[in-house]
């Protein structure tokens, strides 16, 4: 992981293994269990691994990647069903990106909310 980056959650097709870093535990159970079925989900259907990362600035990642002998990675298809993850749960992934620059980076939240509403 580059400095900076944490990651939040992330799903391992080859170990069939679900991570939730418990630095994160005060999230509510609702979102932890979507953030659950989003990881197992999408390696079920891909495969590879597949983590969700707050970067430095508090944006929030998808990524995949998979071991180089595994055949049945589809590159591609994990690319399509990312994009297809943001734009379902576009609004689970700002609450989070909130969530983490109030709570984990000490921000201003008056000053985040005026600057959304611009």
């Amino acid at each position: 992981m580059e400095e900076g980056r944490i990651v939040l959650c992330g799903a391992n097709a080859y170990e069939q293994k679900y991570y939730f870093n418990n630095d994160f535990d005060k999230i509510p159970q609702s979102i932890k269990d979507e953030l659950r079925v989003i990881c197992v989900l999408f390696t079920q259907e891909v495969g590879g691994i597949f983590t969700i990362v707050f970067e430095k600035d508090g944006s929030v990642s998808l990524e995949t990647n998979a071991d180089e002998d595994d055949i049945t990675y589809d590159e591609i298809s994990s690319g399509l069903l990312i994009g297809e993850i943001r734009r379902k749960r576009q609004e689970l992934f700002e609450s989070l990106q909130l969530y983490y620059r109030v709570f984990i980076k000490k921000e201003d939240i008056s000053a985040l909310l005026s600057a959304e509403e611009e």
